[in-house]
C-alpha cells in the first residue's frame, strides 16, 4: 500500500470480442449498464479505512474518493476529488482545492472540513492494523474556506502525494465516521463511483460478497462501463476458477495458483470462452524474523537461513514460472532495485551455513516454527512453506515446523509478536522504492516487529524524500538495501507475475488495474451486442 508498484507496472485484462454476430434483445440492459460478477481470494479485513493497510483497498477504491488518484495510464497522482500541488520548493506544503459541488452518496457535502476529518481520524484512532504509519511526515492540516485544504509536513516528502493517492486516505463523512473510534455498524459509505448496497459475511464473519451499484451523485474521473459489480470472495481459488468456467462469475483478479494459470492457458474445450493475461508484477513475498524471539533474534541463525534458501527451486517447484526469485526488498521494475542478497550469499551453500552457525557456537539443529496465512495470498502458500521446510530440514542444520492460520487471527498474532518466523506479502501502495523500505523499518512498522535502523530512518529515507525527481534516489535505496541484507530481519523470496482471467465478452479490462494493482471496477464492461 507508503508503498502497496513500479512506475512501469500496469496490469491488464485483455478484451476479446466474439467473431460471431448477435444482437441486443429487447428488454436487455443497454451496453454500459450490464452488471458484472468478479471473484477474488482477497477479502477486506475492515470496512473502515482507518483500520486497514491491506487489500481492503480493493473495495475502498471503488466506493470512496481520494484527493488524488491513479487514473488509467498514469504513474503519478492525478486529480480525483481535488486539484493538488506543492506550493513551495522544499516539498513541505501541499495544497488541494476540491471540485465544486462534491457530495457523499447520502447527500452530505464533501468539503474541506470533511477532508481534514478523514485524515485526522486516521491519526487519532491509530489502529494497529491501520495506515497511520503512512502519515509520518504530516505535521498538521489546515482548511481555507470550504474547498481548500493545506497539508504542512514536518520535513520534505516528495512521496506525500503518492500517499494521498492510496485508498488508505479515503474521504469519509464526519457524520458517519467518528473522529475517535471506528465505525461499528458494518456499513461503508463514500463519494466514489459506486455505492455499497450490501456486504455479506458468513456465521464466522468471513466476507462472502459485496454488491456495488452506481453512485448517482458521483463527480470524478471514473467513466463507469457497467451498471454495478458484485464481488464474490473465495477462501480458496479452486471454487473460484470453477465458477469462472461455469460462467457464474465474469472475471477473477487475485488468487490463481500456478497450476490454475497453466491450466487456463491451455486450449481445452472448457476454457475456450476464457481469456488470461500475464504481466510483470511488483507484489513480493518475504520472511520476517521476530526481533524479540530468543532464537530468531540471533543474527547467525538468520544468516544461515539466508545462506541455504534456494529461491530458484522454490519458484520452479511451487510456482512453475509464475513468479521469479527476489534478492532484495525492492523488486524488479522499481527504481533502485538491486540483487544485494545474491551478491552477499551467492548460490545456496550448506557448508557456508554450517560454518556460520558453528562459529556462533550453535551445534545442534536449530528448531523454529514458520507461520503462514492460509487464505490471503492464494492456495500456493501452503506448498511454498512446505518447500521451505524441506529445504531447511534437508541441510541437517534446522528442524522446522510449519503452521497456518486464517488471515484475521494470523494478523493479530504476528502483530502481537507470537510468531518466531512468518511469511508476508506486500502489494505496493504506490510506485516508489520508498514503499518497499519505509513501511518495514523503525520501532513502529506495518509488521508489528520493531526493526531499528537509524541510518535508514534518520538519514537515507529523509534524504531521498527531498528528491522530487524519483529517478535520483537510486543510491540512497541501494545503501538501504545493503543495510537490510546485513541485518536479515527480512528475507525476500520472490516477486510475482500478475494474472487476470475473464470471460471473452468482458471488455475494458486492459485498463482495470491501476499502478497500485488495485482493481478499478468501473473499467470493466460486458458487451451486449457484437
Amino acid at each position: 500500500m507508503f508503498n502497496r508498484t513500479s512506475l512501469q507496472i500496469t496490469a491488464a485484462l485483455a478484451s476479446i470480442s466474439l467473431v460471431s454476430g448477435c444482437s441486443l434483445f429487447e428488454g436487455d440492459e443497454a451496453e454500459g449498464e450490464k452488471k458484472l460478477v468478479v471473484g477474488t481470494t482477497s477479502s477486506p479485513t475492515s470496512l473502515d479505512p482507518a483500520a486497514a493497510w491491506d487489500n481492503s483497498w480493493e473495495l475502498y477504491r471503488n466506493v470512496f474518493q481520494t484527493l488524488v488518484a491513479f487514473p488509467t495510464g498514469s504513474t503519478t497522482p492525478q486529480p480525483d476529488a481535488a486539484d493538488c500541488k506543492f506550493t513551495d520548493t522544499a516539498s513541505r506544503v501541499f495544497e488541494c482545492t476540491l471540485r465544486d459541488g462534491l457530495k457523499f452518496s447520502n447527500g452530505h457535502v464533501l468539503d474541506a472540513a470533511a477532508v481534514q476529518h478523514s485524515i485526522e481520524r486516521i491519526r487519532k484512532i491509530d489502529d494497529k492494523s491501520g495506515p497511520n504509519g503512512m502519515l509520518g511526515s504530516l505535521a498538521k492540516i489546515e482548511t481555507v474556506g470550504s474547498r481548500t485544504v493545506v497539508f504542512r509536513l514536518k520535513e520534505s516528502d516528495a512521496t506525500f502525494p503518492f500517499v494521498l493517492a492510496t485508498p488508505a486516505m479515503s474521504l469519509v463523512d464526519p457524520a458517519e465516521y467518528p473522529m475517535d473510534s471506528l465505525r461499528k455498524d458494518g456499513k461503508l459509505m463514500g463519494s466514489g463511483p459506486y455505492v455499497l448496497d450490501s456486504f455479506e459475511v458468513d456465521g464466522e464473519g468471513i466476507p462472502q460478497e459485496a454488491v456495488l451499484t452506481k453512485n448517482p451523485s458521483y463527480k470524478g474521473f471514473a467513466d463507469r462501463k457497467n451498471g454495478g459489480v458484485t464481488i464474490k470472495y473465495f477462501e480458496q481459488s479452486e471454487p473460484m476458477v470453477t465458477a469462472l468456467k461455469k460462467k457464474e462469475i465474469d472475471a477473477v483478479y487475485r488468487g490463481l495458483t500456478a497450476e490454475e494459470v497453466n491450466e487456463l492457458q491451455g486450449k481445452g474445450k472448457e476454457n475456450e470462452h476464457l481469456q488470461i493475461v500475464e504481466t510483470t508484477g511488483a507484489d513480493i513475498r518475504y520472511l520476517v524474523f521476530n526481533s524479540a524471539d530468543p532464537v530468531a533474534r540471533k543474527l547467525p541463525v538468520r544468516k544461515a537461513v539466508a545462506q541455504v534458501i534456494d529461491r530458484d527451486e522454490l519458484v520452479g517447484k511451487v510456482y512453475q514460472g509464475t513468479a521469479e526469485p527476489l534478492y532484495s526488498m525492492v523488486p524488479k521494475g522499481i527504481t533502485g532495485h538491486t540483487t544485494k542478497f545474491f551478491d552477499r550469499y551467492g548460490d545456496p551453500d550448506v557448508a557456508k551455513a554450517r560454518k556460520i552457525l558453528r562459529q556462533a557456537g550453535i551445534d545442534e539443529p536449530v528448531e523454529m516454527t514458520f507461520w503462514y496465512t492460509e487464505d490471503r495470498y492464494g492456495s500456493g502458500t501452503a506448498a511454498e512453506f512446505a518447500e521451505i521446510k524441506r529445504q531447511l530440514d534437508a541441510t541437517g542444520l534446522f528442524k522446522i515446523t510449519i503452521k497456518g492460520k486464517k488471515w484475521g487471527e494470523f494478523q493479530k498474532d504476528y502483530q502481537a509478536g507470537k510468531y518466531q518466523v512468518f511469511g508476508r506479502g506486500w502489494f505496493p501502495d504506490f510506485p516508489d522504492p520508498d514503499n518497499f523500505v519505509a513501511p518495514f523499518v523503525g520501532k513502529k512498522n506495518v509488521l508489528g516487529n520493531p526493526y531499528e535502523s537509524p541510518k535508514i530512518t534518520e538519514k537515507l529515507l529523509p534524504q531521498s524524500r527531498k528528491q522530487s525527481d524519483r529517478s535520483a534516489v537510486t543510491e540512497d535505496f541501494a545503501e538501504a538495501q545493503e543495510i537490510m541484507v546485513g541485518d536479515v530481519q527480512l528475507l525476500p523470496l520472490w516477486q510475482g507475475k500478475l494474472y487476470v482471467a475473464a470471460s471473452e465478452d468482458i471488455s475494458g479490462g486492459e485498463n482495470a488495474l491501476d499502478p497500485q494493482t488495485v482493481m478499478q471496477m468501473w473499467e470493466l464492461g460486458k458487451k451486449t451486442s457484437w
